[in-house]
C-alpha cells in the first residue's frame, strides 16, 4: 500500500502531477501523493500544438452556481449545439409558461364554461352575457399559441386580450419584456460568438520544430511563425516560457514551473510585423534557463517550451492569442530553417513548402551555452597570454636591434671622428710647413 505504482496519463489535472525524475517517487508534501515516472516516458504537453490546454479541472465547490452567476460568459464559451439548444429551450420554455399562465387566468376566469353562453329564444342568435379574458382561446393550445402570438408579435388578428381582466393585460407587458431580454441576451451571445477572435488562430502558423544554432557567434533557440491570411495582426508581440518540474531547496515540488524566455523584450524585438514568416530568436545567455544544457543533456532532458502571439485583429480590433508548445525532443539541435521568402518579379513570394522544413548546420558546437562562453574566454586568455610574449620578444629584438644600430653609429662616429683629426692634423702641418718657407725664400733672395 505504501508503494506508488507509474501512471499515463492524457491530461493533466490540477490534483495530481507527475515529475520528471528517471524512476524517481516523488512525495508531494501537500496532498501527500506520490507520483514516479519511468525511464524513457515522455511527459504529457501541457499545451499541445493547436493551442488547447491540456488541463481538466476536479473536485470544485459549487461549479455550477459559480458557472450560471457568469451566465453570458458560459454561454460565449459552451460549443455551438449546446448554444443553439438553449436558444430554442429558452423561446420554448418562455412560451409555455407564459401560455400556462394565459391559460390559468381563462380558466380562473370562467372563459371555458359553456353555461356562460345563452341563445335567445326571440332571436335565436347566440349572446354573450359577459366578455372573456382571452378573445377565442378555448383551450390550452389556443393559449400557447395567443403567448407565442404575443412574444413574436406576430398578430394574427384573431387571438387578443380585452379589458375584462386586468391581470391578462399586466401579464401580456410582462411577456412582452421578458421577450425582449431573451432575444438580446440571446442575440448578444451569438454575435459574440461569432465575432470573437478565436478562429483566428488558425491562420496563424507555428513551425511544427524548434531549433538550436549559432547566429552571430551565439547559441540561439529559434522558432517561426507565419500569418496566413492577408490581413495583418495589429500590435503583434510574441513571447515563450520553460516550463518543466522543479524541486526546490526546501523539497517543496512545483510541478510547471514557468520560466520565461526572452525573446527581445528589453530591446523590442519581441514586437513583429507579421507580414511575411518571421523567425523569434531566443539568445542562450547566461539569463537564459537553457545556459547550462548541452545536445546531449537537451535529448535527454524533459521540459516543454510555450510560445505565445498576441495582437489585435484589424478587422474587428479584438485581441487574439495563438499558442503553440515545443517538447525538448522536438528541438532539432544544429539545424536551421530554411529560407521561405523570396524576391519574384516586382513582388516578394512566399512558399511556405518550406515553412516547416530545416537543414543541418556541421558547424554548430555539441556543447552547452556556458561551456562555448568559456572556451571562448579561456581562448581569448591564451591569445592575449601569447599577445604579450610576442609583444615581449618584439620588445626585445627592437631593443636589440637599437644597440646594434647604436654600435654602428658609434663606430661610424668614431671613423669619422679621426678622419677628422687626421684632416685637422694634416692641415695644421702644411699651414706650419708654409709659415717656415715664408721665412726661408727672403733670406735666400738675400743671399
Amino acid at each position: 500500500a505504501g508503494q506508488s505504482q507509474p501512471h499515463s496519463f492524457d491530461c493533466l489535472s490540477v490534483t495530481t502531477c507527475q515529475h520528471h525524475g528517471v524512476g524517481e517517487a516523488i512525495k508531494n508534501t501537500y496532498n501527500g501523493k506520490m507520483t514516479t515516472r519511468g525511464r524513457g516516458q515522455l511527459r504529457s504537453r501541457f499545451v499541445k500544438k493547436n493551442g488547447q490546454c491540456n488541463i481538466v479541472f476536479s473536485n470544485m465547490d459549487n461549479k455550477l452556481r459559480r458557472y450560471m452567476s457568469d451566465m453570458f460568459t458560459t454561454c460565449v464559451d459552451i460549443r455551438w449545439r449546446y448554444l443553439l439548444l438553449l436558444f430554442c429551450v429558452s423561446f420554448l420554455v418562455s412560451w409555455l409558461i407564459f401560455g400556462l399562465i394565459f391559460y390559468c387566468i381563462s380558466l380562473a376566469h370562467g372563459d371555458f364554461d359553456p353555461d356562460r353562453y345563452k341563445v335567445s329564444a326571440v332571436s335565436g342568435e347566440q349572446q354573450k352575457a359577459w366578455t372573456p379574458c382571452l378573445l377565442h382561446v378555448d383551450s390550452f393550445l389556443g393559449a400557447f399559441l395567443f403567448s407565442i402570438e404575443t412574444q413574436t408579435t406576430i398578430g394574427y388578428g384573431l387571438r387578443c386580450v380585452t379589458e375584462e381582466c386586468p391581470i391578462a393585460v399586466t401579464m401580456v407587458l410582462v411577456q412582452f419584456i421578458v421577450g425582449c431580454i431573451i432575444d438580446s441576451f440571446m442575440i448578444g451571445a451569438i454575435m459574440a460568438k461569432m465575432t470573437r477572435p478565436k478562429k483566428r488562430n488558425q491562420t496563424l502558423l507555428f513551425s511544427e520544430n524548434a531549433v538550436v544554432a549559432l547566429r552571430d557567434g551565439k547559441l540561439c533557440l529559434m522558432f517561426r511563425v507565419g500569418n496566413l491570411r492577408r490581413s495583418h495582426i495589429v500590435e503583434a508581440h510574441v513571447r515563450a516560457q520553460l516550463i518543466r518540474p522543479h524541486v526546490t531547496a526546501e523539497g517543496e515540488l512545483i510541478p510547471l514551473e514557468q520560466t520565461d524566455l526572452n525573446v527581445g523584450y528589453n530591446e523590442g524585438l519581441d514586437r513583429l510585423f507579421l507580414v511575411s514568416p518571421l523567425i523569434i530568436v531566443h539568445e542562450i545567455d547566461q539569463d537564459s534557463p537553457l545556459w547550462a544544457v548541452s545536445r546531449a543533456e537537451l535529448e535527454a532532458d524533459d521540459f516543454e517550451i510555450v510560445v505565445i502571439l498576441e495582437g489585435m485583429v484589424e478587422a474587428t480590433a479584438m485581441t487574439m492569442q495563438a499558442r503553440s508548445s515545443y517538447l525538448a525532443h522536438e528541438i532539432l539541435w544544429g539545424h536551421r530553417f530554411e529560407p521561405v521568402v523570396f524576391e519574384y518579379h516586382n513582388c516578394y513570394q512566399v512558399d511556405y513548402t518550406h515553412f516547416h522544413k530545416t537543414y543541418k548546420v556541421p558547424a554548430t558546437p555539441a556543447c552547452s551555452a556556458k561551456e562555448l562562453s568559456d572556451t571562448f574566454c579561456y581562448e581569448n586568455e591564451v591569445a592575449l597570454y601569447s599577445g604579450d610574449e610576442d609583444e615581449d620578444e618584439r620588445e626585445s629584438e627592437n631593443v636589440e636591434d637599437n644597440l646594434t644600430v647604436q654600435d654602428t653609429d658609434l663606430t661610424a662616429l668614431t671613423a669619422t671622428s679621426s678622419t677628422l683629426d687626421f684632416q685637422q692634423m694634416v692641415y695644421s702641418l702644411t699651414k706650419t710647413g708654409t709659415k717656415a718657407l715664408s721665412h726661408i725664400q727672403p733670406e735666400q733672395e738675400l743671399s
